[in-house]
């Protein structure tokens, strides 16, 4: 087990990468939390928002505070696979030998942006599917690892805009959690005007490196998981389950298919994460609930009574979550 200096070491941490990305990023303390969180529980995140609401600039400031190799990669409908992972060329040495090497794509670094996913094709979108699930990317018989920590941070417009393919169920749920990027409130535009029109240039400090993440993601391990909140984890995915013994009457009238078992893992390690973040070593209900929507809406798939009813996955979720923190409390 982990001691309290290296919980408080964490934590400590945890919070100096918190403030500097505040330098740059105005509010949205819950996207910049959720982000972190994914990172250290070796998940990817995908963040769903209009243009505009600073979720690149979000990445980039944590490659700079993290001192972590950065990569950006624009989706657009004619990228190809190869673009995303790399592709063999041929080189030529001084004799004339040709031979074959391989030239690593944009994949190849600890945080990746895939920005505007939902604008690629299917096949381009699927090309990331190995490397977010595997960390590996396949080039001919040669198979190359990914250096971790790996983070693969999807942003897309939301669905009803022009000119999107919306993403397969498969490639959704390989994704630990899904954000909803909002407006910033009027006190965060205000400040966010303030900023635009002093153009002050805001040093960051690179406050942790690899090693020490690495090691905040270890001590993320050692929270302890009591067996009433993994009881809690599991009602909650299978209240989403239409069909089973436990579902939600909303889940039986409205949802088509409902979270797989990748969902109670994810609230259970993400859970953890941000316990940590609150100073404890184990995992509360209250964990568990708090990181529940962003966890479970992207693996929920409504039917179609559901969309004539003006249903979504926020308005269902919230109400099964009541119910199954309801009931854990008699």
């Amino acid at each position: 087990m982990r001691t309290d200096s290296t919980l408080q070491l964490a934590t400590g941490y945890l919070d100096q990468v918190r403030n500097e990305i505040g330098k740059i990023i105005v509010g949205q303390q819950q996207v910049v939390d959720g982000v972190l969180i994914c990172l250290l529980a070796g998940g990817h995140v995908l963040l769903e928002g209009v243009p505009g609401l600073g979720k690149t600039t979000l990445l980039r400031t944590l490659g700079r505070v993290l001192h972590l190799k950065y990569s950006r990669i624009q989706f657009t409908p004619d990228l190809m696979p190869a673009d995303i992972v790399g592709s063999m060329i041929i080189e030529s040495d001084d004799r004339g030998t040709k031979a074959l090497r391989f030239q690593p794509g944009p994949i190849f670094a600890n945080l990746v942006l895939a920005d505007e996913i939902n604008r690629a094709t299917p096949k381009t979108q699927s090309a990331l599917l190995e490397a977010m699930q595997e960390r590996t990317v396949t080039s001919g018989n040669t198979t190359h690892e990914l250096e971790a920590p790996f983070l693969v941070m999807a942003t897309q417009n939301p669905i009803e805009m022009e000119g999107t393919y919306p993403l397969p169920e498969a490639q959704l749920d390989r994704f630990l959690m899904k954000i909803l990027v909002l407006y910033p409130s009027r006190d965060d535009l205000n400040r966010i005007i303030e900023r635009t029109i002093h153009r002050d240039e805001t040093p960051l400090e690179q406050v942790v490196d690899r090693d020490a993440i690495m090691q905040i993601k270890a001590a993320c391990r050692d929270v302890l998981v009591a067996e009433h909140v993994q009881e809690f984890a599991i009602n909650l995915v299978m209240a989403t389950q239409p069909g089973s013994k436990y579902a939600h009457e909303l889940a039986n009238k409205y949802i088509r298919y409902g979270s797989s078992p990748r969902g109670a893992q994810a609230l259970v390690e993400c859970g953890r994460v941000l316990a940590l973040m609150r100073s404890r070593l184990n995992l509360s209900t209250d964990d568990v609930r708090e990181i529940a929507p962003a966890v479970l809406r992207h693996r929920i798939i409504l039917n179609f009574d559901a969309h004539a009813d003006g249903q979504t996955p926020e308005t269902i979720l919230t109400q099964i979550i009541e119910h199954v923190s309801a009931a854990a409390v008699l």
